[in-house]
């Protein structure tokens, strides 16, 4: 079966849209804002895909170049099979907490071109994807780089990392809509009087 890669780079460049839509416009200030200390700012949410997704760059780049091969572990792990599924239902969820690895944790300070960064990082993640064409999706099996006993087809572990993109976006999304997110600056017209 030979893999779907337009279809996927198709739904990371929706997610990359949305994302260009929605959070364009913010300034630095609503970018950083957060509710609460414990919480996430919209740009932390952007900086964490970034970050969480360059984690299988080398995996991809082994993928392209020919190189790769699955360990014995990834060709015997009974987890390969429901892992990924798992993963992908459990993203789907916003009620569900998912754990934030330790180092995908994001500075608490971020620039105000982040939103630039993210789509530049997207179209450089969807070459690396289509750089893959030649290997099989469905017998490459992924170890995840957070939690190392988790494996995964890479078919399956691309649906999740869309899924966690699609995540952290409505995540950003409902910092926006609490009470307390800066307002835009709105420029005020000076308007000149009629004389008559």
């Amino acid at each position: 079966m030979a893999n779907d890669i337009d279809g996927v780079v198709s739904q990371f460049k929706a997610v990359t849209e949305e994302v260009e839509k929605s959070f364009g416009g913010l300034s630095a200030e609503q970018l950083n804002w957060k509710p609460a200390p414990e919480s996430w700012s919209v740009g932390q949410c952007l900086d964490h895909l970034i970050k969480s997704n360059e984690e299988y760059y080398s995996e991809l780049d082994a993928l392209a170049a020919g190189t790769r091969k699955n360990t014995l572990w990834q060709n015997w792990s009974p987890l390969s099979g429901i892992a990924g599924m798992f993963l992908v239902n459990t993203l789907k969820k916003d009620s569900q907490k998912v754990k934030t690895n330790q180092k995908m944790t994001p500075p608490s300070d971020i620039a105000a071109d982040i939103v630039d960064k993210f789509a530049a990082h997207q179209a450089e993640f969807t070459a690396k994807i289509r750089s893959t064409a030649n290997a099989d999706w469905r017998k490459t099996v992924l170890t995840s780089p957070f939690v190392k006993i988790m494996t995964y087809r890479m078919d399956v572990g691309l649906q999740a990392l869309i899924e966690h993109e699609k995540r952290h976006v409505r995540q950003a999304k409902r910092v926006m809509a609490i009470d307390g997110f800066p307002k835009a600056l709105v420029k005020k017209e000076t308007t000149s009087e009629a004389t008559a």
